[in-house]
């Protein structure tokens, strides 16, 4: 291996993984690419993973990998963050606990990171769904460029999939630690508003879903927290015209269907708030 080639720190945040974090380390070890550091980040698990871990880093003490834990819970933002701020790579790139990386991903990513110099992109993945293998809709298609009017809509931005620079990820502030879910939908938003994030048409990433403990399933109303993230950008006013006018429109829309929600439920107290959100930026549109 080239020397020269740049260092990639890989970054896993894990919590109560025991059934998944060996595959997901085993997938990055067995990479095409060397130069890299492997980070796992552990948020406070109560399982099995620490004896895991440690076994895994007795066994393949050849590779650089370095485990932390935390004393406590504190959500997917802090183990992310704490594990870039410990990384020493030019280039950063996530796995979460439950993913896995076919063997080319890294030398592919960097090749094309480092010929186009690109700040940040990401690589297609398979979708699996409780073991069996599944197609996407069409509006998951990742598409490639300037896709901030489409990752207003939903979150089409892999943390798996991604590789960025550092700093990037440094200058923008890294993922919110204020939110417990759609913390990746959130930086993407950031990131798209600014600058192209690009897509290698392959499929490099086994994407695994359906298992009880995802945070989709975990935390209800996710829509609360991209309306946060929405409403976060319109208050910086860095946004063009058009992405202002995106923006509003999208955050009508979402606040809307969790309106219909929250009322629906009985929560009168969040339907409070959320009507006055939306009655704000109904001005905002009009005027």
């Amino acid at each position: 291996m080239n020397k020269n080639l740049p260092l990639i720190s890989i970054i896993i945040p894990v919590y109560n993984r025991e059934n998944f974090i060996k595959e997901s380390v085993l997938s990055v070890l067995n990479q095409t690419y060397k130069n890299f550091e492997l980070i796992v980040y552990d948020d406070g698990s109560r399982d099995n993973t620490e004896k895991i871990m440690n076994k895994i880093i007795s066994i393949y003490h050849q590779y650089n990998i370095r485990y932390f834990k935390s004393k406590k819970n504190n959500g997917p933002s802090f183990a992310r963050n704490r594990g870039v701020e410990l990384s020493n790579g030019e280039f950063i790139a996530f796995l979460d606990s439950d993913d896995l990386w076919l063997k080319n991903k890294l030398k592919i990513q960097v090749e094309e990171m480092v010929k186009n110099n690109w700040d940040i992109c990401q690589t297609d993945e398979i979708w699996i769904r409780n073991g069996k293998r599944i197609n996407p809709q069409k509006k998951h298609k990742k598409i490639s460029g300037m896709i901030f009017e489409k990752a207003l809509k939903l979150c089409i931005v892999s943390p798996s999939a991604v590789m960025m620079r550092k700093n990037l990820f440094l200058e923008l502030g890294g993922f919110d630690e204020n939110l417990p879910a759609c913390e990746d939908y959130d930086l993407w938003l950031r990131i798209s508003l600014k600058i192209p994030i690009y897509l290698i048409e392959r499929k490099l990433v086994i994407k695994r879903g359906g298992h009880e403990d995802q945070l989709s399933k975990t935390i209800p109303h996710l829509d609360r927290f991209r309306i946060y993230s929405i409403g976060k950008i319109l208050k910086t006013n860095n946004l063009t015209e058009e992405q202002k006018n995106l923006a509003i429109s999208e955050l009508l829309n979402k606040c809307n269907i969790y309106l219909k929600g929250v009322k629906k439920r009985g929560l009168l107290d969040e339907a409070k708030k959320i009507e006055r959100l939306y009655l704000s930026y109904v001005i905002k549109k009009d005027h």
